[in-house]
């Protein structure tokens, strides 16, 4: 297979065998299998990162991990690595529609409601197997949800799999997410349902063809009748709903008390950012106390179990003197900014620095809602509403409002002119959230 003729094309989510040209070099995706990496794994990557690219090392919202500042001339040795670890794909099509994200604590968290590592693993290696799926786009990803104390009920997708009933009566609720929200349309066995949702992608494939349409939520109703058509046949009526998106979600970082005697910790990455040095000496760390893996996730934190308190304190305190989020409070939780400039080549602005200021402010103002920081109107960091967007054009900061960065700004200022009257940007009275 001919590896080095894919990363001719751009415009895409990057993957291993696909890069994407960037500012600062090619960006290598690494996708793990059911969301894991065992630390041995992870310290090779660091390493790799460090060798074959320029060190940075990104959390995606995808639960990925993307190596950066990677060269032509370095990429086919990064293959090389990646291979021995059993992550590199086949084919560059079939890496390209493997999104499938689960619980970053699937198997370990007592309160979930079913392990779904075993459906998560069947749905990947249908994705990457079947080429009739290939047609899917590249953005389209699969949710299966076991439940627990981080359930990804708020996370988007487009075909959502939630687990509602386990032991004899066990069953697995299918979803698509529609303009408007998730229309549940009913259930399966968990055996079946990774065909289910497979089967479902298929539907869309011929729905969105017709339609010319990239997402689920993008459909007409006439497109989503035609995929519930299709599929509701092999579903049994849904018995219950599952955990709708506002039930309250624990702590992200910090020592996490799981139940039953069992605890994890939680450690976050400012901006998704962590460096190959960071990673090596967290996975050292983690190793000393018998940590054998580490679990990734959407909200750019990883998870490990420990086996105990102490063991679990010392882990935070050696993530905590290298910079990275242990606390649950920290104001940089709040904050979403894509890597900017001179990473991006599409803006000029210091994203991640702006950000890392306006956390600085968050604890005057009591702002408690969430920001995005976008060097320019993709919108690269978070794709979802924010309550408030900072999204750069031309040097300068438009403000937006509980929305994203394609939405069209009324006024632009510099940074210097927003941290210098902040009241503008944290204004209750204009929809700021406050305590």
């Amino acid at each position: 297979m001919n590896r080095s003729a894919a990363i001719e094309v751009r415009g895409w989510c990057p993957g291993a065998l696909r890069p994407m040209l960037s500012g600062d070099g090619w960006i290598v995706r690494v996708r793990p299998r059911s969301a894991t990496f065992g630390l041995d794994e992870l310290a090779i990557l660091a390493d790799a990162a460090r060798r074959f690219g320029n060190g940075h090392i990104d959390l995606t919202r995808r639960a990925n991990l993307q190596i950066r500042g990677v060269s032509e001339a370095t990429l086919p040795q990064l293959h090389e690595v990646i291979a021995r670890l059993g992550l590199l794909d086949d084919s560059p099509d079939g890496e390209a529609v493997r999104n499938v994200m689960i619980n970053p604590l699937a198997g370990i968290d007592p309160a979930e409601v079913l392990d779904v590592r075993s459906i998560g693993g069947e749905l990947a290696r249908l994705l990457a197997s079947e080429k009739s799926l290939w047609a899917l786009p590249t953005k389209f990803g699969f949710i299966v949800d076991g439940g627990g104390i981080l359930g990804l009920a708020e996370q988007r997708g487009d075909v959502r799999l939630a687990a509602i009933a386990d032991g004899p009566d066990s069953a697995v609720a299918v979803g698509l997410e529609t303009r408007v929200g998730v229309e549940w349309f009913g259930s399966i066995s968990p055996g079946a349902a990774a065909a289910a949702a497979i089967e479902t992608g298929l539907a869309f494939i011929g729905a969105a063809s017709r339609e010319k349409r990239q997402r689920m939520r993008d459909l007409s109703r006439a497109g989503l009748a035609s995929i519930r058509s299709a599929i509701g046949p092999r579903l049994d009526a849904l018995r219950e709903n599952p955990l709708n998106a506002d039930a309250p979600l624990i702590k992200r970082a910090g020592l996490i008390e799981l139940g039953t005697g069992r605890l994890a910790v939680g450690i976050a990455a400012p901006f998704g950012r962590v460096e190959a040095d960071q990673f090596r000496m967290l996975a050292d760390a983690m190793a000393a106390h018998g940590v054998k893996e580490i679990r990734l996730s959407p909200w750019r934190a990883l998870y490990a179990e420990v086996p105990s308190e102490q063991s679990g304190q010392s882990i935070l305190v050696a993530a905590a003197s290298v910079g990275l989020i242990v606390g649950p409070g920290d104001p940089l939780l709040q904050i979403e900014a894509c890597p900017g400039a001179p990473g991006c080549q599409s803006t000029s602005l210091d994203t991640r620095g702006d950000g890392r200021r306006l956390a600085g402010l968050l604890p005057r103002f009591g702002f408690t809602g969430t920001i995005h920081v976008s060097g320019c109107a993709k919108g690269c960091a978070k794709s979802g509403t924010s309550d408030l967007v900072l999204v750069g054009a031309e040097g300068r900061y438009g403000l937006v409002r509980n929305g994203t960065a394609q939405d069209s700004p009324a006024r632009r200022f510099s940074f210097s002119d927003l941290a210098a009257d902040p009241d503008q940007i944290f204004d209750v009275d204009r929809g700021g959230r406050h305590d």
